[in-house]
């Protein structure tokens, strides 16, 4: 699936568009571009970053796991109903797989680099954490993936074929990145170089930043907290340190230029009849409950200016990353995890309900309403107290390929396979690693092995 995008600005920066994977490395020091800015600093470097994560997440990865979660129906014939009915092969994630390595990850590991060097504190720790979250989506996608030895590009020791790190230990690695950057974040030395309007997604709010960083780790605890009550008191401390409301939401707000439009946005421009929101499975389940965000999800209506309704495809609609709704929803269930009660994790759930209602802009007697009738954990017991929980957590998490490990880790909501007897559990490595990198690609199918946590 090709992901369709234009990120205007790239532009000036050709020199930084290295493969970090083993893809294209073997290129790096053949290919100079005689037109490269022969130094970058990172204040060009993070709008790049922050840019390709929101349209790598947006494009192929949204549209890849919200066809296996069934909130999107793939149609018409089309690329998009093989992926539905999970006729996905290697060459699939061919173009992803460098979206995420070269446009995202090298590029970040670049500005990192340069901002430890020129002691840019801020920019350090803003690389560090966006790293943090790039690796722990993609690891919940693949499992074991190449880190410890990939963007060796421009080290003059190029490693060509680089290892696999087990998933488990990444998880370690992606903590310890959020260490750090913490640490740089509250630096007194923020640096000569601070960011400001060039960070998108917090205006250079170091506060902020280091929130973003602890709901990364709520996340990384509470995926390992099924059966383990320690875990989820991890990820309740850290749930805690994180965004406390709407207003901290981790996202990305495209632009309303053409060149500079949201994915989903550009998606249903160029291939309207590929993929609709109203045969989904999440639209029949959200009119059976009569749901008030139904229109707010419907990618597939237009007004008669032909502008999208949607609060997901107009054209400066977000990538939304970690929100506060997710905060809130992940807490209920660490709450329930750790042994607490049902009256206190029913306030949170109640919590992320209304936050994602209010994002969504329905009306406080609507919410009241809604709450009214689907509001209180009345399940007997604590799995199927969570289950509650998933049910409306997939509601909200529309589009966030967080969705897929939510309905992996805890089965919720009970999915009908569309082909065959199983729903993918992974993602297959791309057909150019399996190329260029074969004696170090585990060997994988769409359902085995399944991510350490899925259990």
């Amino acid at each position: 699936m090709k992901l369709y995008h234009k990120i205007s600005f790239l532009v000036i920066l050709p020199g930084l568009l290295i493969t970090a994977s083993c893809k294209k490395t073997f290129f790096t020091d053949q290919n100079i571009n005689p037109n490269a800015l022969a130094a970058v600093t990172p204040d060009l470097l993070l709008p790049t970053v922050e840019a390709a994560l929101a349209y790598t997440q947006g494009g192929d990865i949204s549209r890849f796991t919200a066809l296996l979660t069934q909130q999107m129906f793939g149609s018409n014939a089309s690329q998009s109903q093989q992926y539905y009915n999970y006729n996905l092969n290697p060459g699939a994630f061919d173009n992803l797989w460098p979206d995420l390595y070269t446009s995202t990850m090298e590029n970040d590991y670049t500005m990192m680099k340069i901002a430890d060097a020129g002691g840019f504190n801020r920019y350090g720790g803003i690389g560090r954490i966006l790293m943090a979250y790039t690796l722990q989506m993609s690891v919940d996608l693949w499992g074991d993936l190449p880190y410890s030895q990939s963007f060796t590009g421009n080290t003059g020791n190029a490693i060509l074929h680089p290892i696999y790190d087990k998933a488990l230990g990444l998880y370690d690695t992606i903590a310890s990145l959020i260490n750090v950057g913490t640490a740089l974040l509250q630096s007194p030395n923020a640096g000569a170089l601070i960011p400001g309007a060039n960070d998108v997604i917090y205006k250079g709010d170091a506060g902020k930043w280091i929130a973003f960083g602890h709901a990364i780790k709520g996340r990384l605890a509470l995926h390992q907290s099924k059966g383990n009550p320690a875990m989820a008191a991890t990820a309740l401390n850290e749930l805690a340190k994180a965004m406390s409301d709407n207003s901290g939401n981790a996202q990305y707000i495209f632009g309303t230029k053409e060149t500079d439009a949201n994915a989903w946005y550009q998606f249903y421009r160029d291939r309207p009849a590929d993929e609709n929101f109203t045969g989904s499975t999440l639209a029949a389940t959200m009119l059976a409950r009569n749901d008030p965000r139904y229109g707010a999800f419907d990618l597939d209506s237009t007004g008669s200016d032909g502008k999208a309704f949607s609060y997901y495809n107009k054209i400066n609609s977000p990538v939304e990353f970690i929100t506060f709704d997710e905060i809130q929803f992940m807490t209920a269930e660490g709450v329930l995890r750790n042994g607490g009660s049902f009256v206190a994790a029913t306030a949170f759930y109640q919590s992320a309900i209304k936050a994602n209602m209010t994002k969504l802009g329905i009306d406080a007697t609507t919410i009241q309403n809604y709450l009214a009738a689907h509001g209180t954990l009345t399940a007997s017991s604590v799995d199927a107290a969570i289950a509650q929980i998933a049910s409306e957590e997939y509601i909200a998490l529309f589009l966030n390929p967080e969705v897929w490990t939510l309905w992996r880790r805890t089965g919720t909501p009970v999915l009908t396979s569309v082909s065959g007897n199983s729903i993918p559990r992974r993602l297959l490595y791309p057909q150019t690693e399996l190329n260029y990198n074969a004696d170090n690609v585990p060997a994988v199918t769409l359902f085995q092995p399944k991510i350490f946590w899925d259990n």
